[in-house]
């Protein structure tokens, strides 16, 4: 092909479909290659993770940073944002303690109101002063005899409906609601696959693979790579290698070998037909990796429940945390994981699996234990830059001029990244003019809630999901 990108993007997850938008916005001609039917795939993301208040293990900074990146996240995608609040509870066999979560959730709240004042359109997760609330002993026993609350509209009617499926016993006081959102990944996936197709200044390749990339920076060409897929090349100035964990294979031609890890995780979908209420996200805090690890419960339409078990018998895996890859960049996954990843899972494992979550969580909510498996695992690698499997916020590495290697690690992240990518392309084309930020409101060729509807249950059909999954719990007006 003689046409020449100004950028090529190696990679439709979350990265590289942000990263094409903000690209595509700013005028600057962009080609994206994703080798699925559709983009942003796994690893799965049901949670804005504002304050990082699944992780107690982090550090305060990354709390922060987590916090920014979700809120300009949720104004990119309002469409896809769930807006129901997140109990966080921790069980009494747990050394974590409830003044540790308080003392992080004070400082979000201040920090919170500071991201407000810079700019009130900020104001994403509802007001500031009501970004969490305590409950103690005595305000779930006066909740107890109250009715359930059918729609939802204030933090006490969402822990209305919670007092009836928990058993608190098992539980530490105080207990926290926060204004942490879910965020429906089938609805992002339809939002930017709609915009990318509308533009004029991204080409969407879906279905395509890059073999291998050709390194011409020396030869004073009008472009510096050359992908190869099949019998079609592309010519680009600039590239994106947004590959995830197939990263390090995408490089394996450039001699280039980053250092980190890759963490191989899956969530389970089931289905509890007589759920009694509407539910907020319900966490219950536990040590990663140990037989009490924390429990995950995150509401979908059609009383459809995505549930995380961090225990290596749910969503972690012996052998799903390596640091090694192969000569060619591919992972070091054991041959289980490798099948899952390339061929997909064994129908006795997705039950056997799906069972054990549902289980997991019924020791904190005894009804659940009815539900049912309520379709595939939502799963997938990602990579952890460095020498710090914890952490949980990571951006962008530039090993070589006119290259760009995402790394996020949660999809919170991926505007930041975008934003990065964009100012080192500059820095080697000067005449290109930022003309738009993605995190403004784009009013102007947006596509319609009623397309981002149609298309994400499309997409959550042919991933085998039940359509309901694809629309929003509490719908946005």
């Amino acid at each position: 092909m003689s046409k020449v990108y100004e950028v090529g993007i190696i990679g439709g997850g979350i990265s590289g479909s942000v990263t094409a938008l903000q690209l595509a916005k700013n005028e600057i001609e962009t080609i994206l290659f994703e080798k699925n039917e559709s983009i942003i795939n796994g690893p799965p993301f049901c949670h804005l993770h504002a304050g990082g208040n699944l992780y107690p293990d982090i550090t305060d900074e990354q709390c922060r940073l987590l916090m920014k990146q979700s809120i300009e996240m949720a104004r990119l995608f309002p469409q896809s944002i769930d807006r129901r609040p997140t109990l966080i509870s921790i069980p009494k066999t747990e050394k974590l303690e409830p003044e540790q979560i308080h003392r992080r959730l004070k400082m979000l709240e201040n920090f919170y109101k500071v991201l407000i004042e810079e700019d009130p359109e900020n104001c994403v997760l509802g007001q500031a002063d009501n970004y969490f609330k305590i409950y103690n002993i005595e305000d779930i026993n006066n909740l107890k005899d109250k009715q359930k609350v059918e729609f939802p509209l204030t933090v006490d009617d969402w822990m209305c409906n919670a007092v009836k499926v928990i058993d608190f016993s098992k539980l530490k006081m105080p207990l926290f609601m926060v204004q942490e959102y879910g965020w429906n990944m089938f609805r992002v996936a339809a939002q930017a696959q709609l915009e990318l197709e509308t533009t004029e200044y991204c080409q969407l390749k879906t279905n395509t693979i890059i073999t291998k990339i050709e390194d011409l920076r020396n030869k004073k060409l009008s472009y510096n790579w050359k992908l190869y897929s099949g019998n079609d090349v592309y010519k680009v100035k600039y590239l994106v290698n947004s590959a995830g964990y197939n990263s390090g294979k995408t490089e394996s031609s450039l001699n280039i070998h980053s250092e980190g890890f890759i963490e191989f995780k899956a969530a389970y979908i089931s289905k509890w037909e007589n759920s009694p209420c509407l539910l907020p996200e319900l966490i219950f805090h536990g040590e990663r990796g140990t037989e009490n690890g924390m429990a995950q419960l995150t509401p979908y339409s059609g009383n459809y429940y995505q549930i995380h078990g961090m225990t290596d018998e749910i969503t972690l895996f012996k052998g799903g945390l390596v640091r090694d890859t192969s000569k060619d960049g591919t992972p070091l996954f054991n041959d289980k994981i490798l099948i899952k990843l390339n061929s997909g899972w064994d129908t006795d494992e997705i039950y056997s699996r799906t069972q054990k979550a549902i289980s997991f969580v019924s020791r904190f909510v005894p009804l659940f234990n009815v539900a049912s498996v309520g379709g595939p695992p939502l799963f997938g690698a990602q990579q952890i830059v460095g020498s710090d499997s914890n952490l949980r916020v990571a951006e962008v590495n530039f090993p070589l001029k006119t290259y760009a290697r995402s790394e996020i690690i949660k999809a919170s992240s991926a505007l930041t990244v975008a934003k990065k990518i964009l100012e080192d392309f500059q820095i080697y084309y000067k005449d290109t003019v930022l003309k738009k930020d993605l995190s403004e409101k784009m009013q102007e060729n947006r596509v319609s809630k009623e397309d981002i509807t149609h298309l994400a249950e499309e997409i959550a059909v042919k991933r085998g999901f039940n359509r309901s999954m694809a629309n929003l719990v509490i719908k946005n007006t």
